[in-house]
């Protein structure tokens, strides 16, 4: 099992306000020689459509000395996910304080068009999801 954010608890207790049932914690993706973890995956009831809606979420607190060697690792991981679980839509979430001063760069931007990166950007210190950018 690989080490879990600082904020994975937060954000899965923020999932769980905003109505989500938490599926998993830590997704395991199978794979011919080895396995990948996928933070979580949560799953509700969308009743004007009578269909589930499942997501997966890749937790990245942004902590780290450098937010654009965190990026690189966040959106590799992101992208080799959606190869192998393309029934959830998967999500990276951040930090606000991070979205505000990082996201707005133009690399970031730049990637979050090019690849189709969806956020889930998180208020750590009110424990909720301020926004989902799809």
């Amino acid at each position: 099992m690989s080490a879990r954010d600082i904020f994975h608890n937060l954000v899965r207790l923020a999932l769980q306000k905003d109505g989500w049932t938490i599926t998993h914690d830590s997704l395991s993706i199978d794979l011919a020689d080895g396995q990948l973890q996928i933070d979580l995956g949560a799953e509700r009831l969308i009743a004007a459509q009578k269909q589930d809606e499942r997501i997966a979420v890749e937790i990245k607190s942004f902590v780290a000395p450098s937010a654009i060697s965190e990026f690189h690792t966040a959106l590799g991981q992101c992208l080799n996910y959606r190869l192998k679980e393309p029934e959830r839509v998967l999500y990276l979430a951040v930090p606000l304080a991070t979205y505000e001063n990082f996201f707005s760069r133009q690399l970031p931007q730049l990637s979050i068009h090019e690849y189709q990166l969806k956020l889930l950007v998180f208020d750590p210190e009110n424990e909720v999801i301020v926004q989902w950018i799809n």
